[in-house]
């Protein structure tokens, strides 16, 4: 069945879509519990078409941009990179799955899974075996995702936007 949703790897012509559907999913996943000034300047921090650019063309990191096939308007991502959990010990062998968003109005159609899929079958391509990942702990619909894809809970970390202070999970498999 076709989606009408299309789901490939990043260019570079792709950054400026990548920060709109970065900064989208971010305030729509975030707004009732960060301020929004503090939204506004982590997504500007963290998001920018900029950095995109710079995980594009990082040999370690892959990107991904999920778009409607009609209009090529973007509606979420999924950024694998090198680990960058300071709390967990990692080595060559790792990768981690930084990000993987969706618009909400796209939750339930298969698509965070045909993305979970391209990530973790890039990861073992590029020869990883374990794959991480970092979740806000009250996260409780995306902690289940992950332990349905195999993750486990391997540690804890505190998350900062701004000056609200949060935990996260980290979680982790073999892959």
């Amino acid at each position: 069945m076709d989606d009408g949703i299309r789901l490939r790897s990043a260019a570079p012509a792709d950054a400026p879509a990548l920060e709109l559907v970065a900064g989208a999913t971010f305030l729509e996943t975030f707004a009732d519990i960060i301020a929004g000034q503090d939204i506004i300047a982590h997504v500007a921090a963290n998001n920018s078409a900029e950095k995109f650019g710079d995980w594009i063309g990082d040999a370690a990191s892959r990107v991904w941009i999920a778009e409607r096939k009609a209009t090529a308007a973007p509606i979420g991502y999924a950024l694998l990179t090198a680990p960058d959990l300071p709390d967990i010990v990692t080595g060559a062998d790792d990768a981690e799955l930084k990000r993987i968003y969706i618009l909400s109005r796209y939750h339930g159609g298969g698509l965070a899974g045909r993305m979970m899929e391209a990530v973790i079958a890039e990861a073992k391509a590029m020869g990883k075996t374990r794959l991480l990942l970092g979740v806000y702990a009250a996260n409780d619909r995306a902690i289940a995702f992950y332990r349905k894809h195999g993750f486990g809970i391997v540690g804890d970390r505190r998350f900062q936007v701004g000056a609200a202070l949060f935990e996260d999970k980290i979680m982790a498999r073999a892959l």
